[in-house]
């Protein structure tokens, strides 16, 4: 037998979301009377409702009971927990149709190893994970994992039992107040312990009939206590819809891809899902992921967005289509507005907290809500009876700043003691975009290349006062070269080159994971990059180590990873010198330096000026990744988006096992010797991409007629240098100065051996690219002309 108009509704719940629920089913034309258990301060003056405490909200026969006295002919539980422990089968068994799912479906928020094993089982995207009812097992792989991590009870926890722990301490003093100390009581006796996604949160509020789906708009709330997100969990503090990021491709996207087919799966599970879904996303890098469901209304996303449906939405009618499945009937409209939530909480939340405060709530004006919470009337006097107590709604047609605004205005109409609100909410929809926030530079990280520059001219002088037979002391190219034959050795010795280099800043992040197994290779790496597009051949390299503390277990890795480089390179690691200076350095801090020397006949020097003519191609040879330059840069980005070095890379989460921050920046710098050695008869020039990028390195190898036509557009920007681009808001011509942006060689060759050297370097292992020509050079134009570069963008 269908549901049979008017509606008679028993309401379960005391929550600022039953206060909105009730607020908007009190609308309904097919609204007789509303029966609230145990409802609140804001539910007992609402049109058409009835406060009831004579029964708890957890004995299903009292309600029953009352439900039957009262001639109630639908229930609207409110919070998740009547839902998980079967309120909707209940009620049904007993003759009264229900809002929300069934017991079996309600698992989807009841358990969250269900929920996480459901998206597996189904391929809906969310983050890796692991589910342990041992607390010794979880501790061992808390341990041995290297991505920061979420910890989350399996079961309900009224909101709190998600811990985002920022250390490892954290992680395992969490672990252990779940499990062991049993702080979320059974709830805790399974967890699971996922990887922590970064992006931007999203929650949608979606009504089912078990197979269509409404969603309401996009809603994001503030789950943490303090202003800028920090401090404990709460049951949240704030929330605003629609969010800037959610476009309607973004949107749709999400219906298409997550939404319908977690309904769909349910449905074929035999588990079908009736009510309202609570999808809570991160939208990643890589697209949206599931963080959890809830299977009932959100709190504050229900204060938030019920107030943007219209007034001709009936809530009543769409409850009921849900229930009765015929929802794709049912007219759904969201008025094109913006809607902000301020929750007022009690001092001390969500630790302890008084109750019993008196308050003084005004009447608010058109566009401004009230939606209680922990509130309550005691002999007619409102009183606070939670932690979250009260919250001040506001719409806007306008702006979401207008609605902001007024939400706050309607804060000042609350007062009790010791109240305490975010002053911040909607802060991420008002943070700078790529259109208004500040665009950085290498420079303003601290880094000049105009200032290298500048340094090297007014030396120049000095240096060349050294010259000596058979070396010329200039300086600005790639290395230094000494003519023995000419420096009175045998006729027949070889050119000697050397060249010295260091890491630079990228030594940091090393210091900061105690990752030191990589950064030797690229000492070595800047060195002999830079032998060898000279024409020579590295044959010897020494190291200087410098430190405040010698610490064998940082200094040997370190070495070892030179020992690694020298390797790849073909030369011998001849000597260094390990300084141990305490006052000179901080703390575990160190530096590094290394000199390179190799050896070539006259016949194989680089490059060969006068063979270079317009037309010749040039090879890009794929790099690494950010190799050794442009960190302080880096750096400053990864400070600004609030990104540690043991956070997952937002640019490698397409990858099957997602490196963290700081091992995805400590991709060695490619040594590319013996690739190249190989191919040098053929060559005519080579430039190594270092600090100063392509715009101010391809140049060093030309002669000033001619300059470099590259076409950015022939390549793939990598993925890191994507991201930095569009988190630093960094312009393309200056990432073109700053990094190698995913090329880390660049080869002058004749039209004639392009394709031959092309393919011989590739059967080395290098990948390639024809990136550009060279072309006349006018004097007002730069050595090195960049087309496309909004293809970068």
């Amino acid at each position: 037998m269908g549901i049979e108009y008017p509606l008679r509704i028993l309401l379960i719940g005391n929550g600022g979301r039953e206060h909105a629920i009730a607020w908007k089913l009190s609308q309904s034309p097919l609204i007789e009377s509303i029966i609230a258990v145990p409802g609140n301060g804001g539910t007992a003056t609402c049109p058409k409702v009835t406060n009831n405490t004579s029964v708890s909200a957890e004995d299903f026969p009292a309600l029953l009971e009352l439900a039957r006295k009262n001639n109630i002919n639908y229930i609207v539980p409110g919070p998740e927990a009547p839902l998980v422990a079967g309120a909707v089968d209940f009620f049904e068994n007993a003759g009264i149709k229900s809002f929300g799912p069934s017991k079996k479906a309600a698992q989807m928020e009841g358990s969250k190893t269900f929920s996480k094993d459901f998206m597996k089982k189904h391929g809906i995207p969310t983050a890796a994970y692991e589910n342990f009812s041992d607390y010794h097992k979880a501790r061992e792989y808390l341990d041995r994992v290297q991505h920061n991590v979420v910890i989350k009870a399996s079961g309900l926890a009224a909101g709190k039992g998600v811990i985002i722990p920022t250390s490892k301490e954290e992680a395992r003093k969490a672990l252990k107040d779940i499990m062991q100390d049993k702080e979320f009581g059974s709830a805790g006796d399974e967890v699971v312990i996922e990887e922590f996604l970064t992006g931007d949160e999203l929650s949608i509020l979606t009504f089912s009939d078990g197979y269509t789906i409404k969603s309401l708009p996009p809603a994001q709330d503030h789950k943490r206590i303090g202003e800028g997100d920090t401090g404990l969990n709460t049951g949240g503090m704030g929330c605003y819809a629609p969010t800037n990021i959610a476009t309607p491709d973004l949107v749709a996207q999400i219906d298409r891809d997550i939404i319908q087919p977690t309904i769909d799966g349910m449905r074929k599970d035999e588990m079908p899902f009736v009510g309202v879904l609570f999808t809570g996303l991160m939208i990643t890098s890589t697209g949206p992921k599931v963080l959890e469901y809830n299977v009932r209304f959100g709190d504050p996303e229900t204060q938030t967005v019920l107030p943007l449906l219209s007034q001709d939405t009936d809530l009543a009618k769409v409850m009921v289509a849900c229930s009765e499945c015929y929802l794709d009937s049912v007219l759904i409209k969201v008025e094109p507005k913006f809607s902000a939530t301020v929750v007022v909480a009690a001092g001390g939340y969500p630790e302890s907290y008084a109750k019993g405060d008196e308050m003084n709530v005004q009447t608010p004006p058109e566009g401004i809500n009230i939606f209680h919470a922990g509130t309550k009337l005691a002999n007619n006097k409102l009183q606070t009876a939670g932690g979250r107590v009260i919250a001040a709604s506001a719409t806007a047609a306008e702006s979401l700043r207008a609605a902001v605004d007024k939400a706050y205005e309607g804060v000042k109409l609350i007062q009790f003691n010791k109240m305490y609100y975010r002053r911040d909410i909607a802060h991420r929809a008002f943070k700078p975009t790529a259109d208004t926030k500040e665009a950085l530079t290498y420079a303003e990280a601290g880094v000049s290349i105009d200032a290298g520059n500048q340094l090297v001219e007014r030396i120049r002088n000095a240096v060349r006062s050294t010259k000596r037979a058979g070396a010329d002391a200039e300086i600005g190219g790639f290395g230094g070269e000494v003519d023995l034959s000419k420096a009175g050795f045998s006729s027949d010795a070889p050119i000697m080159v050397g060249a010295i280099d260091g890491v630079g800043t990228k030594l940091m992040i090393a210091q900061a994971t105690r990752n030191h197994t990589t950064v030797g290779i690229d000492l070595v790496a800047m060195n002999v990059n830079d032998l060898v597009v000279q024409g020579a051949e590295p044959v010897m390299f020494l190291d200087y180590f410098g430190c405040s503390r010698l610490d064998p277990e940082v200094a040997a890795p370190f070495v070892e990873s030179v020992a690694a480089g020298c390797r790849d390179a073909g030369c011998a690691l001849v000597g260094g010198e390990t300084a141990e200076m305490p006052g000179m350095y901080k703390d575990d801090d160190y530096d590094a330096a290394g000199a390179a020397i190799g050896v070539m006949r006259a016949s194989q020097r680089l490059p060969r000026l006068t063979a270079m003519t317009e037309g010749d191609v040039l090879l890009g040879l794929a790099s690494s990744g950010v190799h050794s330059n442009g960190f302080s840069l880096v750096r400053r980005i990864l400070a600004r988006e609030k990104l540690g070095y043991a956070s997952p890379a937002p640019w490698d989460a397409s990858s099957q096992q997602q490196k963290s921050v700081g091992d995805a920046l400590l991709t060695p710098t490619r040594i590319y010797v013996k690739s190249v050695l190989a191919t040098l008869p053929r060559l005519k020039g080579l430039a190594h991409i270092t600090g100063g990028g392509l715009t101010e390195n391809v140049p060093r190898m030309l002669p000033k007629h001619l300059a470099a036509e590259i076409d950015v557009a022939t390549w793939d920007l990598p993925p890191v240098f994507r991201w930095l681009k569009n988190a630093g808001n960094v312009e393309a011509a200056e990432m073109a100065r700053t990094f190698n942006n995913g090329v880390g060689m660049v080869a002058v060759v004749s039209p004639a051996d392009a394709e031959a050297v092309k393919a011989e370097l590739e059967m080395a292992g290098e990948t390639v690219y024809t990136i550009g020509k060279l072309t006349a050079r006018t004097n007002t134009e730069t050595g090195c002309v960049l087309k496309n570069l909004e293809s970068w963008s």
